[in-house]
């Protein structure tokens, strides 16, 4: 029993270490937000003399940040709703639904796991100005709902199998078709599947450099952190704006975490416990 008590106490320790290393770079971004430059240099590690505004203000003045933030919510959002849609309707015909090209089918969708799309550079800026989306928030939602739905029908294929059959027949006898089978039966089931599904692409999208970096040049169009290189100057960089700019950015993100973080947990542990 004291060996237990004693095992149980060394992984709490652990845990409460293992947080406090992951959140305190948390911690310093925002409790330098509201520092000087010259206290972010003089004391870096440590707490502000004052909660100060002034970085903040000093950032919606610079720079567009609201508009940078507008940006970067439409595609992020409207990215993973693409996602969600076509990726679980994908996912529900492979799993439950036998045909000659099945297997192919899903191997195709994998094959967007083993090739990055960032090879595609070139050819992907080409199709974009022929389609006159070059320097459109369309060009991204577009990238990142193509990039994004191959590990979103892996996730919601292996969830899709292991619900059990007996419950779409049971559904079909009530009187329910495919698509009702689909929305009312198999859709609050996999929810922590979409759960997992929306934060990754979420994450990936709101984090994006590379691409709004080719494809989008107006400066009201750009997302966050290609907005956000505009402050870094050629000789110094505004490091109190930088990191009030950081904390902004992050809540989006904390709050898409907390909102779906229990279908996420779930999503991760699904099979892990009989």
């Amino acid at each position: 029993m004291k060996t237990s008590i004693g095992a149980r106490s060394m992984q709490y320790l652990f845990a409460y270490l293992f947080a406090l290393v992951a959140l305190y770079p948390i911690f310093l971004m925002i409790s330098s937000s509201f520092k000087s430059n010259a206290e972010i240099f003089s004391n870096p590690l440590g707490l502000p003399k004052s909660l100060s505004l002034a970085p903040y203000q000093k950032l919606w003045e610079a720079v567009p940040f609201s508009q940078f933030m507008i940006n970067s919510l439409i595609v992020s959002s409207v990215s993973v709703l693409l996602i969600l849609v076509s990726s679980s309707l994908a996912a529900f015909y492979l799993a439950r639904f036998s045909f000659r090209w099945n297997g192919l089918l899903y191997f195709f969708f994998l094959l967007g796991l083993m090739i990055p799309i960032k090879l595609g550079i070139v050819p992907l800026f080409i199709l974009m100005k022929d389609l006159g989306l070059v320097n459109s928030l369309w060009s991204l939602i577009l990238i990142y709902t193509a990039s994004g739905i191959p590990i979103s029908v892996f996730i919601l294929t292996g969830f899709f199998r292991t619900l059990p059959v007996e419950l779409e027949e049971a559904a079909r006898i009530d009187g329910c078709n495919h698509v009702q089978v689909f929305y009312k039966i198999l859709i609050p089931l996999i929810r922590p599947a979409l759960g997992t599904v929306m934060i990754i692409n979420f994450i990936q999208a709101w984090n994006d450099f590379f691409f709004p970096l080719i494809f989008v040049q107006d400066d009201m169009k750009k997302t966050i952190p290609v907005g956000m290189l505009g402050m870094f100057g050629e000789y110094e960089a505004d490091w109190s704006m930088l990191f009030s700019g950081l904390t902004l950015s992050a809540l989006p993100m904390i709050i898409v975490f907390l909102l779906a973080s229990k279908q996420f947990m779930e999503g991760l542990t699904a099979g892990a416990v009989k």
